[in-house]
């Protein structure tokens, strides 16, 4: 898809750009598939906000995705490829012919009209799932289980892709696409090709009234604050207040580890901080 840019008749278009829709199928989405979504403005059970700078926004309603393509050896016609207003990749309508249809990721170059199969014996070609295990070492992959069975949950988002580097152990150790290697059980699903709709990081807001059509609110930052609300708050005049720069809640915010995850820590081969 390319990017569209309107002419200068307001300030806001002057800047602004958009995805080209043009190819996009516009049908109504697939019912069965739909699913409404509670607006909670970032707030949690309690009422508190646990994210900040969410709310508002268009209404929605929730598409469900095949994450586990879990609909072994039937082969699946895209029927169209439809816009989703919750993710930044597009999805396609999969006809099945068994008559089922189900919601994948739509890769870059698959259109309207191409098959698709989830098989352990699928070619590799755009659109299809199986195991890392079968995977040809080179091949751009996308939504990735971490866990057998689990459903992808990497490589999701518009554009992104992971190189399969190398098998070892049991393992698939991956490239992913910010430079971490990781490794995942071979016999874990992923889908082949590069996610659709890779103009989308190419994309420019142009105005404060779009952010917020997206759900996203202002955000402020902490030096012009008092220091009741956050610690870069007060002073007299401007000023940076002489310490490292820290969240509301005084954590630290640049090149402090927050992860925590020793269960999975070990599965990672190479930090993507490293050079």
């Amino acid at each position: 898809m390319a990017i569209k840019q309107y002419k200068p008749t307001t300030p806001g278009r002057r800047g602004a750009s958009v995805v080209d829709y043009s190819k996009l199928d516009k049908v109504k989405p697939l019912a069965q598939a739909l699913e409404r979504m509670t607006e909670h403005s970032g707030r949690n059970n309690t009422g508190r906000i646990t994210v900040r700078h969410q709310g508002g926004g268009a209404r929605r309603h929730y598409r469900m995705i095949d994450w586990r393509r879990d609909k072994l050896d039937v082969a699946g016609k895209v029927e169209y490829v439809e816009y989703d207003p919750n993710r930044s990749a597009f999805i396609a309508r999969i006809l099945y012919k068994d008559g089922e249809r189900r919601y994948i990721l739509c890769p870059e170059g698959l259109s309207k009209g191409d098959e698709v199969v989830s098989s352990k014996t699928a070619d590799v070609k755009i659109g299809n799932a199986m195991p890392l295990s079968n995977v040809p070492v080179g091949t751009f992959v996308h939504n990735i289980e971490m866990r057998p069975g689990k459903g992808g949950q990497m490589a999701r988002s518009a554009g992104v892709f992971a190189q399969l580097m190398g098998r070892l152990d049991g393992f698939a150790q991956l490239r992913m696409p910010s430079g971490e290697m990781r490794r995942v059980p071979e016999n874990c699903f992923a889908s082949i090709g590069q996610v659709g709709n890779k103009d989308h990081f190419n994309v420019t807001i142009g105005k404060a009234g779009r952010s917020r059509w997206l759900g996203i609110r202002p955000t402020v930052r902490g030096c012009t604050m008092n220091p009741v609300d956050h610690p870069h708050g007060g002073g007299e005049g401007r000023g940076k207040g002489g310490k490292h720069p820290v969240s509301p809640w005084a954590q630290p915010t640049k090149g402090y580890k927050t992860r925590k995850n020793k269960r999975t820590a070990k599965n990672i081969i190479r930090d993507r901080r490293q050079k």
